[in-house]
């Protein structure tokens, strides 16, 4: 079992208490541990934030620029054994995580791009012989709060744009998952990022919850995860001057009309519904198929689902990990019982994966339920796992009627060859993320992410749109005064 260090004002500090960490595809023993740090640790690495900020927000923009390119490329050098952490602590397979880190590192380099850009503009001013600008500034300390399901590219996509603007941060990966953030902070801190520029929490969040989201010189709060927790962050901001950016749940849907090309159609929905074992925001877990097509696409489905292979992330074959906790795993099953007592059929799958060495692992089999009431809750509630639930609808209204009855807005996906129902699709879904003919994941670094609704604030993440929330908006007006008229 290795032993980790965590980053505390440019030093690689321990405690005396540990937090152990395990590999979901076989939990008997704890894989590493990290420190468990205290509130009064807590406090020290916002010490060292507010002093790194009054000369982080001073350095050049080309500077940081080389820092996260220099970033980029440490992890890209170190990627297979920053892979192995990944699908070890949170069981995703080696090919998703590879892709988790390269992806990471493409977000240092964007960012690092976005740095050398202007940050202001030149606006008209109706007072004669004024210059008025905008100039975009640093907010400060931030602190970014992470989930496990993408222990490396959240933070990636987090931190990665406000320390290009010249922010600082305290970041708290998940209890269950910080090994890939550690990753993230050892390839900045190795780039030569100035001490106390970022800082890491681990440690146990009931324990340092009050120290953490409590300290007066937090600017803004950017946290991925469910919504309860977001909103019990939000209501505790309530009467702060602090922003919060939130990317919450999701009950993502997909539409199948009856001229999509229906083999394709169920090849996407499988991807994106038991990637990563479905353990993604983005992830579809509802599936609308137009009633004569009903039939032939399930069967398909279900074909495709079948195919998948459960197994441990290691093994190359593995097109189906485990999840990432039995904290997880009983809470999908449990799901997954309380709908078929609510009348759902099972398809496929339903049960927990024992069989063999997967024993002693967070194993589920890909499920497809059928036969569900728009009013249950496994149709409604996010569940966060290998479990897609597929309806008939009449029509293309229907459809949309559907997909928008719910809580949730993040992504959903239509499969036509009908580009007219395309557009109307792409205008009428109440969601952030709108795709036609392929997945409702995997969205790229510079295009802007986020939802509607309780899928998230009205903060985006990703591309420039992110900078709205990192950073805020100075107006100046000079007045330069009269010119000297020219003399004959």
């Amino acid at each position: 079992m290795r032993t980790l260090e965590t980053l505390s004002g440019g030093e690689w500090v321990t405690t005396g208490e540990w937090i152990d960490v395990h590999d979901p595809a076989d939990v008997r023993a704890p894989i590493a541990r990290v420190p468990a740090l205290t509130a009064k640790d807590v406090t020290r690495l916002y010490d060292h934030a507010e002093r790194a900020f009054a000369v982080w927000k001073r350095t050049s923009p080309f500077e940081r620029a080389r820092i996260l390119t220099d970033a980029a490329r440490l992890i890209r050098e170190r990627a297979a054994e920053i892979a192995a952490d990944v699908t070890a602590e949170n069981g995703k397979t080696l090919a998703e995580a590879t892709g988790e880190t390269l992806k990471a590192a493409d977000f240092l380099d964007y960012y690092a791009g976005l740095a050398r850009q202007g940050y202001g503009t030149l606006l008209h001013d109706v007072r004669p012989n004024h210059r008025t600008h905008t100039q975009r500034e640093p907010l400060g300390t931030i602190l970014v709060i992470s989930p496990w399901n993408d222990p490396l590219i959240t933070p990636a996509r987090k931190l990665a744009p406000l320390l290009a603007a010249g922010n600082t941060a305290v970041f708290k990966p998940a209890t269950e998952t910080p090994l890939s953030g550690l990753r993230f902070a050892r390839a900045l801190h190795d780039a030569g990022l100035p001490p106390g520029v970022l800082n890491v929490v681990t440690g146990r969040t009931a324990e340092i919850e009050e120290t953490l989201l409590d300290d007066p010189r937090i600017t803004g709060i950017t946290f991925t995860g469910s919504n309860a927790v977001g909103n019990r962050i939000r209501r505790r901001l309530a009467d702060r001057n602090v922003r919060f950016q939130g990317e919450l749940g999701g009950k993502n849907a997909s539409v199948v009309l009856r001229d999509a090309e229906l083999p394709a159609a169920a090849k996407a929905v499988v991807a994106a519904s038991f990637g990563q074992a479905g353990q993604r925001c983005t992830a579809t877990s509802r599936v609308l198929v137009e009633q004569p097509v009903y039939e032939e696409f399930a069967r398909l489905l279900v074909l495709e689902v079948e195919a998948l292979k459960v197994g441990p992330g290691t093994d190359p074959a593995t097109t189906l990990c485990p999840l990432s906790s039995p904290k997880q795993r009983d809470s999908v099953l449990a799901d997954v019982a309380r709908a078929v007592e609510q009348g759902a059929v099972v398809l496929t799958g339903g049960r927990a994966d024992t069989e063999g060495d997967h024993e002693h692992g967070c194993y589920v089999q890909p499920t497809v339920l059928a036969d569900v009431s728009p009013e249950t809750a496994i149709w409604r509630e996010e569940v966060f796992g290998p479990v897609l639930v597929v309806r008939a609808v009449g029509g293309f209204t229907e459809a949309v009627d559907a997909v928008n009855d719910s809580d949730f807005g993040l992504a959903a996906a239509v499969f036509t060859q009908d580009l007219s129902k395309a557009h109307r699709f792409a205008d009428e879904a109440e969601c952030g993320q709108i795709a036609v003919n392929t997945t409702t994941t995997g969205w790229d670094v510079h295009l802007p992410f986020g939802g509607f609704r309780d899928s998230g604030t009205a903060y985006k993440e990703q591309g420039d749109e992110v900078l709205r929330f990192s950073t805020r908006v100075k107006t100046v007006a000079v007045n330069i005064g009269a010119p000297e008229r020219a003399r004959g």
